[in-house]
């Protein structure tokens, strides 16, 4: 493909479209975002039917087959900016260079895809298009996120891929009469040259959850036994109490009783009387 060697040329071909502005927002090693943006002459719907042709506008040099007639774009969610490939023998292969993963008619469009040499890495690449009314006609805004896993610094080849997106979004403008003069300061890296995001769609209300109601606790004093819902709580039965052991008790027997002895007394001398 072409492309390796456009990417070398590509800064100066935007450098000869001064009513394209152009900034490279950020650069990394891992990745990196640039914008551009152009004011046409043409109304919003011719701006989005011209999109649809990319074999009228994106430049052949950016192709792989070499002739522009062989691109394609079905623009719907799921749809393929896709080439065909002719062959010698009539046949054609393909190439997928983005996916469309948003399109609103008039006002964006979105596609997911590495360009170019991009594609042979471990690489994600956003494309966002978004076209805005003005006073004399549209303004659009070009604007390729880059980011993932490729074998050489990824910062070293954004301002070359900078210039292929910029020379894309002239080709457009110089499809739909020509771009022009850009805003003042936009061609010094200003405001329009600052991705637009596209619009939110407002959010809605978030209603307050209400807490369920606490049922009502019945009144024992009122409630009859056959009216009660809720249950008496269940005593849990007391454990058994473990009865004694029965000790059988020996009673002593009792001492032999001993016959009493009984002394015979002696006789009490008798008193004589004194002479």
């Amino acid at each position: 493909m072409r492309v390796l060697s456009c990417f070398a040329v590509a800064a100066a071909i935007v450098t000869a479209a001064p009513a394209v502005s152009a900034k490279v927002i950020e650069s990394a090693d891992n990745g990196f975002t640039v914008a551009h943006t152009a004011r046409v002459a043409a109304s919003p719907d011719d701006v989005w039917k011209m999109l649809r042709t990319p074999d009228k506008w994106w430049s052949k040099a950016h192709s792989w087959s070499g002739n522009a007639a062989n691109f394609w774009m079905d623009t719907q969610a799921g749809g393929c900016f896709c080439e065909k490939l002719p062959r010698d023998d009539g046949t054609f292969g393909s190439v997928q260079h983005a996916r469309i993963v948003y399109a609103d008619a008039g006002k964006m469009l979105r596609l997911s895809g590495a360009l170019g040499p991009l594609q042979a890495e471990a690489l994600t690449g956003t494309l966002t298009i978004v076209i805005q009314p003005n006073e004399k006609g549209s303004t659009i805004l070009f604007e390729y996120v880059v980011g993932g896993y490729a074998r050489f610094p990824l910062k070293s080849v954004s301002p070359a891929v900078d210039g292929v997106i910029g020379e894309q979004l002239a080709g457009l403008a110089k499809a739909l009469g020509g771009a022009l003069p850009v805003a003042d300061g936009a061609d010094k890296g200003g405001s329009a040259a600052t991705p637009t995001k596209p619009p939110v769609a407002a959010a809605k209300p978030v209603e307050p959850i209400k807490a369920a109601p606490t049922p009502a606790r019945a009144n024992p004093a009122t409630q009859s036994p056959a009216s009660a819902t809720v249950p008496a709580p269940k005593t849990a039965p007391s454990p058994a109490v473990a009865k004694p052991l029965v000790t059988s008790t020996t009673t002593a027997p009792k001492p032999a009783t001993t016959p009493a002895t009984t002394t015979a007394s002696k006789p009490t001398d008798t008193v004589k009387p004194k002479p």
